[in-house]
C-alpha cells in the first residue's frame, strides 16, 4: 500500500484545513497528518481521501469528515493507555487516530460485513486495538467496563443509558444525538450518579443501529 510524498502533501493540507476550523490539540493533528486516509477509502477515491468530507464506504456507511473525526477526539481528550470503548468502527480511521494517541480501543461494530474487513485491515496497516466485536453498540461492553472514555460514531435518537453506566467517575462520554440532524453532546461522569452535560452544535451522522432481537 502506497503512501507517496503527494499523498503526504495532500495531509499537511488537511491538517492545516482542520486546524483553520478551530481544532486546538496538537497530538490530535498530528494523528489526522500521520495516518494515511486514502488507504480506508477504496483505490478508485483516493483523490477524495483528503478533502474535508465524510465519504461512503461499505454496508450503507460512510468515513467521517477529518474535522468531525477531530472534534470528536479533542472533546475526549485522550490521554495515553486510556480504555476507550468506540461504538462503530466503521471504516477504522476513528479507530486509528485513536490508536495513534495511545488509547487502549475497544470498539463495537453493528454491520458484519464492515467488521471483518476492517478487522483484518487494521491490524494489516499495524494497528491493533485491544479488542473488536460485532454486535449491539447500544449494549456497549460490559465486560470490558468501566471506560475512561466513551465515544459514538454514528447519530443516536437518545444516550443509551449502558453508555454511560459503562464510564468510570471522571470518564467522558462524546455522542452525537438526534434523528435528522444531531447535536454533538459530551457528558462527563462526576459522581456514580451523576453527570454533567455539555452541548457543542450541529453535525451530521448517518444512524446508529440497534439490535431489535
Amino acid at each position: 500500500m502506497k503512501d507517496n510524498y503527494r499523498h503526504q502533501g495532500k495531509r499537511k493540507q488537511l491538517v492545516e484545513t482542520v486546524r483553520a476550523k478551530g481544532i486546538k490539540d496538537e497530538k490530535v493533528l498530528t494523528a489526522i497528518g500521520k495516518i494515511p486516509r486514502h488507504w480506508f477509502m477504496d483505490s478508485s477515491f483516493e483523490d477524495h481521501a483528503y478533502q474535508d468530507k465524510a465519504f461512503p464506504i461499505a454496508a450503507d456507511q460512510t468515513i467521517s469528515q477529518p474535522y468531525t473525526v477531530a472534534f470528536q477526539t479533542e472533546l475526549l481528550a485522550v490521554e495515553k493507555g486510556d480504555h476507550i470503548l468506540e461504538i462503530g468502527t466503521g471504516s477504522g480511521y476513528q479507530t486509528a487516530v485513536l490508536c495513534e494517541l495511545g488509547a487502549k480501543v475497544f470498539s463495537i461494530e453493528r454491520q458484519q460485513e464492515l467488521y471483518k474487513k476492517t478487522k483484518l485491515f487494521l491490524s494489516k496497516i499495524g494497528y491493533r486495538p485491544k479488542y473488536m466485536a460485532f454486535g449491539d453498540g447500544y449494549k456497549g461492553l460490559p465486560d470490558y467496563a468501566p471506560f475512561d472514555k466513551v465515544i459514538v460514531t454514528a447519530g443516536a435518537p437518545f444516550v443509551p443509558k449502558p453508555l454511560l453506566a459503562q464510564l468510570k467517575v471522571g470518564g467522558k462520554l462524546v455522542i452525537p444525538v438526534g434523528e435528522n440532524v444531531q447535536v454533538m453532546t459530551l457528558y462527563t461522569r462526576t459522581s456514580a450518579k451523576s453527570f454533567e452535560k455539555k452541548e457543542f452544535g450541529e453535525f451530521r451522522f448517518v444512524p446508529l443501529l440497534e439490535d431489535k432481537n
